[in-house]
């Protein structure tokens, strides 16, 4: 895959894609070419068969997302139509985010902060080593964020809790985070990598058509409902019904083997 930038890379293992944030100079700041190719690695991701878990993380291991790249803010963000521009170009990579049928992993490590922890808080589950930290020190800096921004941490921690976080801008330790429900385990460095791919791996080997069709699901649950696709999720269980794993899971259960599933 040729990205628009080395500051951010992707790699398949097995079954597994990983993307990384490769800023590590700027604790991972994400700048406006690296949220063009965010949406370059995940659609590829998406459209790939043979990867079935998507995983995300940052380089350097110092952070996992510090945030946006304040130091283009002056040339690409110094007014309300250039910053209309930048949320324009960056609303590409998060509704890739939002999108991606597959799971999505966040392994953190180090500082997850604003913009970053808003890209952790699309993963479908966040894994953080015990010496990492989170906010989003908005209020700090003055910027506004949209509603599109703000829904998932309030559906992640509640109302409440987000206005604590957005309130005080303050930096939350790991069991904190944990406590607020913004992050779903934390583990020591030397473990977090490898528990991710384990529970990476153990997920890829399930049914893709059933996966996706629960991924799909909870995420109409927590949508308001009227808007809410229902039709949709008719057609992707009926799918399951319908597919080739479906009588592999039931013949691999009569036979007392593990199942092959091909998402077919």
């Amino acid at each position: 895959m040729q990205l628009s930038t080395d500051k951010m890379q992707a790699r398949r293992d097995g079954a597994i894609g990983w993307m990384i944030f490769n800023n590590p100079a700027r604790r991972n700041a994400i700048s406006l070419e690296m949220w063009e190719a965010i949406g370059q690695i995940l659609g590829d991701y998406a459209a790939d068969d043979s990867v079935r878990v998507v995983v995300m993380r940052g380089a350097g291991g110092k952070s996992f997302a510090a945030g946006a790249d304040i130091s283009q803010f002056a040339e690409q963000r110094n007014n309300a139509e250039a910053a209309e521009r930048y949320s324009q170009i960056s609303a590409g990579g998060r509704k890739a985010l939002v999108g991606l049928g597959k799971p999505l992993i966040a392994l953190i490590e180090g500082f997850c902060m604003g913009g970053g922890l808003g890209i952790a808080m699309h993963a479908d589950m966040r894994m953080a080593s015990d010496d990492s930290e989170f906010g989003i020190p908005a209020a700090k800096l003055g910027l506004g964020y949209h509603y599109s921004t703000l829904k998932p941490l309030v559906d992640l921690v509640g109302p409440s809790a987000a206005k604590l976080i957005l309130f005080s801008g303050r930096r939350f330790k790991a069991e904190e985070a944990l406590r607020m429900g913004l992050i779903n385990q934390i583990l020591p460095r030397a473990e977090l990598e490898p528990a991710v791919v384990d529970l990476a791996g153990e997920i890829a080997t399930n049914a893709p058509l059933t996966v996706e069709a629960v991924k799909a699901t909870v995420g109409e649950i927590v949508k308001d409902r009227s808007d809410r696709d229902m039709g949709r999720i008719d057609r992707m269980i009926a799918a399951c019904f319908d597919s080739r794993d479906y009588a592999e899971g039931r013949t691999a259960f009569m036979e007392k083997r593990k199942p092959v599933f091909t998402g077919r």
